[in-house]
């Protein structure tokens, strides 16, 4: 069930859910993202961030391949905001099967260029391609990319962007950072925004920074035209604050003895996330 970007948001965009993009950076997450959308039967993306990748090493992406292959429900593997045109046809040649070219610091007429570049170059072997306009928050120190301040997607810029580059989907800014909120700090996303969009574009939208926002703002975003939703610091923080609990017991040391409850609290946390963009079950559609 390895399958292009394209061909599970088309799905998702055609049938008015979101599909979770889980950002993973080790086997062990690996394992209980693919477990938990199994066991939801939804379709899913595995979104690996180019430090992530270097973190797990290239070589890992042969395992990955493979597990996505043998799923029982739909799997693309994703590269979440590749930074460069020469970065994205290193992921194409390691077997990512959609990719996303981030230039959204960049001038308009830049982040044009370079985004139709890589759409060539991947439209060419038959891989779907995510770009981004407009820029999100960042809310702590481990924030992928994006500024203190949100500069929001304007929808005329939007149109005329995908009609010049072709981009299968669009990462737009209404209003989430990347990280976990301060606890002073309140979300609110344009809603309106997200509308006006959908109703120019039509295509697939994603909603980076998904993690920490309120359910009822993430609930309308699904209703409204989003249709990729990327996770990253909710698991992460599941995962590792439950490691902190276990390792509590400092007798502790083997693998699969500290990493199974972590992999539970990971679980947990991804299938709320799924119940919540409407996607589970939705593997039925394919």
């Amino acid at each position: 069930m390895l399958v292009t970007g394209s061909d599970i948001l088309n799905v998702a965009n055609a049938h008015h859910f979101a599909v979770p993009a889980f950002n993973i950076s080790s086997y062990s997450m690996l394992r209980a993202v693919v477990d938990v959308c199994e066991d939801k039967r939804s379709p899913h993306i595995i979104a690996i961030h180019p430090d992530e990748l270097r973190h797990i090493r290239p070589a890992m992406l042969a395992s990955i391949i493979r597990i996505a292959h043998e799923s029982s429900v739909p799997t693309a593997i994703h590269l979440d905001h590749g930074a460069s045109y020469e970065q994205v046809l290193l992921a194409i040649q390691a077997g990512f099967t959609s990719v996303m070219i981030d230039k959204s610091f960049a001038p308009f007429e830049e982040n044009v260029a370079e985004t139709a570049r890589v759409v060539h170059a991947a439209h060419a072997v038959g891989l779907s391609v995510e770009a981004e306009l407009g820029t999100i928050g960042v809310s702590d120190k481990y924030g992928e990319t994006g500024t203190e301040e949100i500069l929001y997607t304007d929808p005329d810029d939007a149109a005329r962007f995908i009609e010049a580059t072709g981009a299968d989907s669009l990462a737009i800014a209404i209003g989430t950072r990347h990280g976990l909120y301060p606890s002073a700090v309140k979300p609110a996303l344009r809603l309106d925004l997200l509308g006006e969009i959908k109703s120019r574009l039509g295509i697939p939208l994603v909603l980076h920074g998904g993690s920490n926002n309120s359910d009822t703002e993430i609930a309308g975003a699904v209703r409204g035209g989003i249709n990729k939703i990327n996770i990253s610091s909710d698991i992460k923080a599941a995962y590792f604050v439950k490691m902190r609990q276990v390792l509590q017991d400092v007798h502790l040391r083997e693998p699969n003895v500290i990493e199974p409850p972590c992999e539970e609290a990971l679980r947990d946390c991804a299938a709320q996330k799924i119940d919540l963009f409407e996607s589970a079950g939705k593997a039925e559609l394919f």
